[in-house]
This record gives structure tokens, sequence and C-alpha cells, in this order.
């Protein structure tokens, strides 16, 4: 991303260890105030990886996260929860990705008024999200583009250079759909400019100032 103009880029990491994504996303949410106060930027954007995403997505939409994420994009994250989940070890967080989990539940919940934007890049190929839909935002009260993007792995997507293109076109053209009209489809093999279907060879959230507001302010 900082080869691509983006000059604020910062981590926001999760303990592997960590038994609860709610409590993550509190942990997320102190990280954003940080920021914010250091940057003196009012709203930022946020990238998370699998996990990463919902817990950001957590953060966003459950509690006041909106209010200073502009762009929320999420990168094979099981939004819907993965069956996947059901082969790992029987962790309290690994239970939360059950797809009929109440962290889920939660998630799915009316979500009235959430001024943040969301982007969810998803993969026909990724074998930890099972089945790959279910890395789709489909809710009707979020501003939401699903992205699909062709024969990448789960670990191989935040590297890939068209989803980092496609991320970076995000951040730098805000052009969202209104909300309440659920969510708009942008697949990779209609939108070349922003997310090639390339094979790939081979989690942690990514926190970035806008690119607008940096503009402002002589960045």
């Amino acid at each position: 991303m900082r080869n691509h103009g983006f000059h604020h880029v910062e981590s926001a990491t999760y303990s592997p260890l960590i038994r609860d994504a709610r409590t993550a996303a509190q942990l997320l949410a102190e990280r954003v105030q940080e920021i914010r106060e250091r940057s003196g930027q009012d709203r930022i954007h946020i990238v998370g990886h699998s996990l990463g995403g919902l817990i950001a997505r957590y953060y966003v939409q459950r509690l006041g996260g909106d209010a200073y994420v502009d762009i929320l994009i999420t990168v094979g994250t099981p939004h819907q929860g993965t069956h996947a989940a059901r082969l790992l070890a029987p962790l309290p967080v690994t239970r939360q990705l059950h797809p009929n989990s109440p962290l889920i539940h939660e998630l799915a919940a009316p979500a009235p008024g959430c001024r943040t934007r969301f982007v969810a890049i998803y993969s026909d190929f990724d074998e930890a999200i099972i089945p790959a839909r279910y890395a789709r935002i489909d809710h009707p009260d979020l501003q939401v583009r699903n992205i699909l993007v062709n024969s990448i792995g789960h670990l191989a997507l935040p590297r890939h250079r068209s989803v980092i293109r496609a991320i970076c076109t995000e951040f730098t053209h805000v052009d969202g759909v209104q909300p309440g009209t659920g969510h708009a489809d942008r697949s990779a093999h209609t939108a070349p400019d922003t997310a090639r279907s390339l094979p790939a060879p081979s989690s942690r959230s990514r926190v970035s100032q806008p690119r607008r507001k940096a503009r402002r302010a002589g960045s």
C-alpha cells in the first residue's frame, strides 16, 4: 500500500490465542482511538484479512466504530461463518466462526444508520471459507460492495497484486452504493482494472488513513 502512495499505514494485530472476537474488537477500538489522536484524523480506513475482518466488522457494526471508520475492506472473511471451522481445534474463537454461532447472528442483526462503507473481497478458491459465498456481506442495512476474485487461496489473498490493486482503488475512489440498497456485486472478470482473476503461488488487520483526508492535510 505504501508503494501505491499511502503514507500512513499501521498494523493492529491480535493474539493467536484470542478466545473472543468481541474482546479483540474492543482492543481494536482502543487502537483506532490512539491512531486518530496521534494522526489528527477524524476517520480512517481499515483492511482486515480473515478473522481480522470479522473483528473489524464487529467493531464498526456493534461498538460504534462506524463513527470513525470511513471504509472497511475485508479479505477472505467468514461473514456468514465457515464450515471449515468444524475441522479446527474446538477453541472458543473457532466456535464463533460456525455458521450459526451467536456472533454470526449478532452481525446479521439490524444495523440501521451504519455510516461505514463495506467492501468484501472473496475468492472462489478460498479453502478456509466453505462455501465461498459465506465471505460475502449480504446485509440490507449496510452499504456493501462484494468483489469476487478467482483462483486465489486464503493465505495468498492479502498479498496478491490484484487484491491490493482492488483495495487501493476502493480507497481512492469513494463511490459506494446508498444505504438500504443491500449490496452491489463486482466480479473480477468484469472489472479487470480493480481485481483480475489471476492464480497466485502460494491475519491481521491493516489500518490506514483515508487518502482524501490526507490530501487535505497536505501530507
